[in-house]
C-alpha cells in the first residue's frame, strides 16, 4: 500500500499538532501524500483519512476540487502553459502547440518515459513575463520555442534539480519555529490514532472562553461609554 514511510508519518504528525482541529491539516497531508508518491494514490487518501479520523470519501471529495492535486499517476516534470489573455496575445498557443509536438503528447498527457506531463493553464499571474509556464509550479517567463527547448533539454539533463524538484515537492523548506495547537501524536493500536491532551476540542472550548471574556470586555466597555 501507498503509505506514508516512517519519516513522513512524523511529518504527518507534527503538522496535525498545528491546529486545533485534527481535520483542518488535511490539505498539507495532502500535499506531503503527493511529494512522497507523485500524485494521489486512493491507498494515500485512506491513510490520510485515517489519520484525520474521517472518511476516505471526504478526503477525496475535497482532493478532487483543487487542481493542484493529481488523483492519477502524472510525469517527474508537470508543464502548465498559461494561454489566458496576456499569453495567448504575446503566442502562447503557438508556443502550446510546438510542446505538444516536442513531446508527443497533447494537453492532459504524459510522455511514454514518465518525465513530462502536459498542462493547459488558466492565468499563471506573470503576465509581465508573458507567454509563461510553470513546471511543478516553478516560473519560467517570457518563453518561446527556442527557450521551451532549452528548457525541456536541461529538466532531462538533470540540470535543474536543485530549482525544479520533482512533482509534488510544493516546499523543500521544513518549518522549524511556530506555536503547535498541542502536542504530536503518533498512532495507537491498530494505526488508530491517540487523542491527545489539550488538543482538538479542549483547545476549541479555551479559544470560545477567551473569545466570550473578550466579548464581554467590549460590550462593558461600549455600556459604559454609552
Amino acid at each position: 500500500m501507498a503509505r506514508l514511510t516512517p519519516e513522513n508519518l512524523t511529518r504527518a504528525h507534527e503538522l496535525i499538532a498545528l491546529y486545533p482541529l485534527r481535520r483542518s491539516a488535511m490539505l498539507p497531508l495532502l500535499h506531503l501524500v503527493q511529494e512522497q508518491d507523485g500524485y494521489l494514490s486512493p491507498e494515500g487518501i485512506e491513510h490520510v483519512a485515517e489519520l484525520l479520523g474521517l472518511e476516505p470519501a471526504e478526503v477525496r471529495g475535497t482532493a478532487s476540487f483543487y487542481d493542484m492535486f493529481h488523483l492519477e499517476p502524472v510525469g517527474k516534470y508537470v508543464v502548465a502553459v498559461c494561454t489566458n489573455i496576456a499569453c495567448m496575445l504575446a503566442g502562447a498557443y503557438e508556443l502550446l502547440e510546438h510542446i505538444e509536438q516536442s513531446l508527443g503528447v497533447p494537453p492532459g498527457g504524459t510522455t511514454p518515459d514518465g518525465t513530462f506531463t502536459l498542462e493547459e493553464a488558466e492565468c499563471l499571474a506573470l503576465c509581465g513575463n508573458a507567454p509563461c509556464l510553470t513546471v511543478n509550479w516553478r516560473f519560467f517567463g517570457d518563453m518561446d520555442r527556442g527557450a521551451w527547448d532549452s528548457l525541456a533539454e536541461d529538466l532531462r539533463a538533470g540540470r535543474l534539480e536543485a530549482e525544479v524538484p520533482p512533482h509534488g515537492a510544493l516546499c523543500r523548506v521544513r518549518r522549524s519555529v511556530g506555536l503547535m495547537a498541542k502536542p504530536p501524536v503518533g498512532p495507537g493500536p491498530a494505526g488508530r490514532p491517540v487523542p491527545a491532551r489539550g488538543g482538538g476540542a479542549e483547545v476549541e472550548l479555551a479559544n470560545s472562553k477567551t473569545t466570550s471574556a473578550v466579548s464581554s470586555t467590549v460590550l462593558e466597555h461600549n455600556e459604559e461609554g454609552a
